[in-house]
């Protein structure tokens, strides 16, 4: 599997919730990176987020966005 520029911009879009609070939601305002806007749009129409725009995880998102911070935190390796 390939990692593409839009594969790339969800997996950065998932890092960025916060799993401690699920009530944390994201925003993604209409001046940030057009990568991001299309990722967060890609990410609803998966059903992960709950907006076009951000909002809240799903169940699946919650799920998807654990595997994904935890696949970082491994691949970083420890500091």
């Amino acid at each position: 599997m390939a990692l593409t520029d839009a594969l790339v911009a969800e997996i950065k879009f998932l890092a960025l919730f916060n799993l401690e609070s699920h009530q944390e939601g994201v925003k993604v305002h209409g001046s940030a990176d057009p990568q991001l806007i299309a990722a967060a749009e890609r990410l609803f129409d998966k059903g992960v987020i709950t907006q076009k725009d951000g909002g809240y995880l799903t169940d699946l998102g919650v799920e998807l966005a654990e595997h994904v911070q935890r696949a970082l935190i491994i691949l970083q390796g420890p500091k």
